[in-house]
């Protein structure tokens, strides 16, 4: 990890979810009727394959990418991280907030898709994103601005469900094609990355929670060099 923690938080606008969001309110609207059809869409615990990866790092600056309901946050920040959470959902927003609250610790809440959140460049001593559903475009935009946010020395730690890249489009509207898979960002990694992990591995799974049925993930762990 970087050795710059005591430099202070990243300096940039770090909006409540009530300050507004920057994105595609298409996006944010097919989100938020996902999370408004329950109470609780996740399990409430942290993802485990974050939790095996990150067990062996120092706390620094860390950047959750499609926080969701806040369950890996609140973990993160619990362990002494400094917390920046981004969603484009409002709605898990809403429920994100109070659950960091409940738990005494605090998170910089970011409401906006990554490709708009005019994040600082290498900011973060790790980059998490857990299971994200970041769309694909020509110039790849969303696998760039994932590998900008990482600090020299830093890690990101990618993790998405094994054989979903390779799923027949459906009649809900999912198509593969729409969407970032790991194979896509390690494409972009060159020799100021190094590759650490990238690997499918029986998934520790909370009990409960939407996509509790998926049985493997795709590990893509890389730690930037310079």
């Amino acid at each position: 990890m970087t050795d710059d923690n005591a430099a202070g938080p990243p300096a940039f606008p770090a909006p409540s979810p009530a300050d507004g969001y920057v994105g595609d309110p298409a996006v944010r609207a097919k989100w938020d009727d996902l999370y408004a059809d329950r109470q609780q869409l996740w399990s409430g615990r942290p993802n485990g394959a974050l939790v095996a990866e990150v067990a062996g790092l120092t706390p620094g600056r860390v950047l959750d990418v499609g926080c969701g309901e806040g369950a890996d946050a609140v973990w993160l920040a619990r362990g002494g991280w400094d917390v920046t959470a981004l969603e484009v959902s409002g709605v898990a927003l809403e429920r994100a907030t109070g659950h960091a609250r409940d738990a005494g610790v605090a998170v910089r809440w970011v409401h906006a898709t990554l490709t708009e959140a005019a994040l600082p460049p290498g900011s973060f001593d790790l980059v998490s994103a857990q299971y994200p559903a970041l769309l694909r475009t020509a110039d790849a935009a969303a696998e760039r601005a994932l590998l900008s946010a990482v600090a020299v020395g830093g890690v990101l730690l990618l993790v998405h469900h094994a054989g979903m890249d390779t799923r027949q489009p459906d009649e809900g509207g999912f198509d593969p094609a729409d969407y970032v898979w790991p194979s896509m960002v390690a494409a972009l990694l060159d020799e100021d990355w190094k590759v650490e992990v990238d690997e499918q591995r029986p998934r520790v799974a909370p009990e409960g929670g939407a996509g509790a049925h998926h049985t493997h993930d795709l590990v893509l762990r890389a730690r930037r060099l310079r």
